[in-house]
């Protein structure tokens, strides 16, 4: 009985998590390339590691929150435009390559030994040198408070600020992407994502507009690699291919083209893993599978219920076909 507990108590807790947050935020943003616009944006992770950087950086070199946070919101404005403006033409495959590659740039020139004096290479940028320029924000003072089962510090690495935070703008960017969607804009994206060329033939500047979503996406993806890295440290490797892959997989579960898919779908894609994982470790002994092994276990099984997914119900959870269609 006390493994059910603990295997509830974790579902729950990475349930509200800060990285669970910044994984809605960053899918967020791929529903707007993806979901609203049609563009086969492959390269997200690349946007929240620029923008982890730029806040990291900044941060560490005195400059405080507000101005670390605005340098990263730039940084990732214009790299979004350097990619946008010989890339944006391009349509389904041909963009994917090109945004993973760019993704994959960013990660490796992060990572190198030339920039080591400024990213820390490898290595990356431990939390203590930035994290204190966004503690120091926080009204909840010190100590530890209980809400339900929940006991955390009140503003600490991991604690109830950075949460409160991080689900605040999760609904705040919840609101933003439903206001927009609504509007006349929202409704050209729409008709972009269906018939680009319709669009056109009514004197809409379809480029204009997908690089409006580009850079709306992106500075989501950039306020979710901030969001992402606060608890804990900026590590070039830890927002690699792997990270798009997650955060699409969210995004698809959820159900793209929908104001709270992503949210949804962030939320269930870090459950159900810990769920098999923890289900796992206590239905199959140690002697048979490790703990390192359960949790591979448990990413397969992610993989499976992807495809699956795709194959039966590819609208998501709460999406549907009439109005999303994966043929970008």
């Amino acid at each position: 009985m006390n493994g059910i507990t603990q295997l509830l108590y974790d579902m729950s807790a990475i349930a509200i998590s800060p990285a669970t947050a910044a994984f809605a935020i960053a899918a967020i943003g791929l529903n707007i390339h993806f979901g609203y616009t049609g563009l086969l944006n492959m390269g997200q992770a690349g946007f929240m590691l620029l923008g982890a950087y730029g806040f990291a950086v900044s941060a560490g070199a005195g400059l405080g929150f507000w101005p670390s946070l605005l340098i990263a919101l730039i940084v990732v404005l214009i790299y979004s435009f350097i990619l946008g403006i010989p890339t944006l033409k391009l349509r389904g495959d041909y963009l994917a390559i090109v945004t993973i590659s760019a993704a994959e740039i960013i990660r490796m020139v992060g990572r190198s030994s030339i920039m080591g004096p400024i990213t820390g290479g490898s290595n990356g940028i431990t939390g203590d040198i930035y994290r204190e320029a966004f503690n120091g924000l926080s009204f909840f003072g010190d100590g530890q408070t209980t809400i339900l089962w929940f006991t955390y510090d009140n503003t600490g690495v991991n604690g109830w600020w950075i949460r409160f935070v991080a689900w605040a703008l999760v609904g705040i960017f919840c609101v933003l992407v439903w206001l927009l969607i609504r509007s006349p804009w929202g409704r050209v994206l729409k008709g972009i994502r269906e018939d680009e060329d319709a669009v056109r033939s009514l004197g809409k500047s379809a480029f204009s507009f997908k690089m409006q979503a580009l850079v709306l996406g992106g500075l989501l993806g950039a306020v979710a690699g901030v969001i992402y890295v606060l608890p804990s440290s900026v590590q070039p490797d830890a927002l690699g291919r792997s990270t798009t892959f997650f955060i699409w997989t969210a995004l698809l579960l959820g159900g793209a083209a929908t104001i709270f898919g992503p949210v949804l779908g962030s939320i269930l894609f870090f459950v159900v893993r810990i769920f098999i994982q923890g289900l796992t470790r206590m239905l199959v002994p140690d002697t048979v599978m490790s703990t390192q092994q359960t949790e591979q276990f448990s990413w397969i099984m992610i993989g499976i219920a992807l495809m699956l997914l795709v194959i039966f119900r590819p609208q998501g959870v709460l999406g549907s076909k009439k109005e999303l269609s994966f043929n970008v």
